[in-house]
């Protein structure tokens, strides 16, 4: 009895520190997370990731907050990048990650990650309060067999909007029903277009400056823009296919010729495509000063919820150095689209030749290493989330003619304000 009783506690002393880990990955990425999961806990004993799938961004970050409340939130938390202000004034919710980190006993350099996307994640104070794990950016994929049946240069994608529309009207003289669509419209076409080119997209330094900030995609700019599409859009152009990831299926189906969404769509459409693609910079107008910059930056980090035993946050923190690791970063990154979130994962892809081997995939990483000025360093806005579906909404009034461009923006931009104004007043104004 005693021998049994022993085995048991002994049992018992070496179960590992489970660590629970709500994501919203699907498809390919969906599996590249569990691998990633699966292979740390393989390598030791001491604690178990146990990734959970709790739907898209919109809903697992719902279902954390009400988890939250009721006493049962995850270890680790997805969030993607329009969440990060709520997130910030979470206030008692979250615990920062190099506190984490500190409290794990794991080392921790913040000049170790790529600046633009560390610094979106960093607090006024410069602590680092998430880990950036699949940071995206937006690109231009286009279908090069169709091109080639065009009549259009493989070798050379368009680089301009000018040069798109062209592009667009050749591919549709050749029999194509869809020439370009585009992913999260929103963020391609105004949030990233906006650092792009330059120019704001909310005062305050898009948020940054404080939560006073107002929005300002309503510029002569903008409207040109969002005009130029819906013209493109009665022409058949321009193919609007839906919110969120609705157009990269259209692309890699072969349907659609060119499409903008995040580089991370870079592995769906590997793994789907049966076609010969690339993928190439995001366009600009090339009459506008400054264009182009750098492009913002997308995708989600990881989060940590406040109120867990020690050896849990040990857990996170030997996880998260973990995932920073050179190796596991390139090969992330090479798999996904993703951006290296280090700059020892770049220079480890780029030494690899996968760079060489696979033309356009360093292009994400291009358009962010470059300086970013206060335009363009990222937008941190509250209630994002909501604004993002205000803008959805706007657009697609103008995409079907019930609106103008200008209509659709301006009224974009006054719903998008009571949103700022309602968040500023539930943390305190300042």
């Amino acid at each position: 009895m005693a021998a049994i009783t022993l085995l048991g506690a002994s049992g018992l002393a070496q179960a590992a520190t489970e660590v629970t880990w709500w994501h919203s990955m699907t498809g390919a990425l969906g599996d590249r997370v569990v691998a990633l999961a699966d292979e740390f806990n393989r390598g030791q004993s001491d604690y178990k990731i146990v990734p959970v799938f709790k739907g898209n961004y919109d809903e697992s970050m719902a279902a954390a907050i009400a988890a939250y409340r009721a006493g049962n939130a995850p270890d680790i938390l997805q969030v993607f990048e329009v969440g990060t202000a709520t997130m910030m004034y979470s206030k008692g919710a979250i615990v920062p990650v190099s506190e984490v980190m500190k409290r794990g006993g794991e080392k921790f350099d913040t000049s170790a990650y790529i600046p633009a996307v560390a610094g979106y994640y960093t607090s006024p104070k410069g602590e680092m309060l998430s880990l950036p794990f699949n940071s995206s950016t937006t690109v231009f994929f286009y279908n090069r067999d169709m091109f080639a049946k065009s009549g259009l240069d493989p070798n050379k994608p368009p680089k301009t909007w000018e040069e798109v529309v062209a592009a667009a009207a050749k591919i549709k003289a050749s029999g194509n029903a869809c020439a370009f669509t585009t992913g999260w419209q929103s963020w391609t076409q105004l949030e990233s277009f906006s650092t792009w080119h330059n120019v704001e997209f909310a005062s305050k330094n898009n948020g940054f400056g404080g939560l006073d900030a107002r929005l300002k995609f309503n510029s002569p700019l903008h409207v040109r823009h969002i005009g130029n599409l819906a013209n493109w859009a009665k022409q058949g152009y321009f193919t609007y296919a839906g919110r969120k990831t609705e157009a990269e299926s259209k692309f890699y189906s072969g349907e659609c010729g060119m499409l903008t969404s995040s580089s991370a769509a870079y592995g769906n459409i590997a793994k789907n495509a049966k076609f010969k693609f690339g993928v190439s910079q995001l366009p600009y107008y090339s009459d506008v000063q400054g264009a182009p910059q750098n492009t913002v930056l997308g995708g989600a980090s990881l989060w940590v919820m406040n109120g867990k035993k020690a050896d849990e946050y040990k857990g996170v923190a030997k996880f998260f150095q973990f995932l920073s690791r050179p190796e596991v970063q390139a090969k992330w990154h090479q798999e996904t689209g993703y951006l290296p979130i280090t700059k020892a994962a770049y220079e480890a892809t780029k030494a690899s030749g996968f760079y060489e081997k696979n033309p356009g995939t360093d292009v994400a990483v291009q358009q962010m290493i470059v300086k970013t000025t206060d335009k363009s360093r990222g937008i941190r806005l509250g209630n994002f989330v909501q604004i993002r579906t205000i803008i959805d909404e706007e657009l697609e009034n103008v995409w079907t003619g019930k609106k103008t461009a200008q209509q659709g923006l301006d009224d974009a931009v006054k719903r998008g304000d009571e949103q700022l104004v309602k968040f500023q007043r539930a943390n305190g104004g300042q």
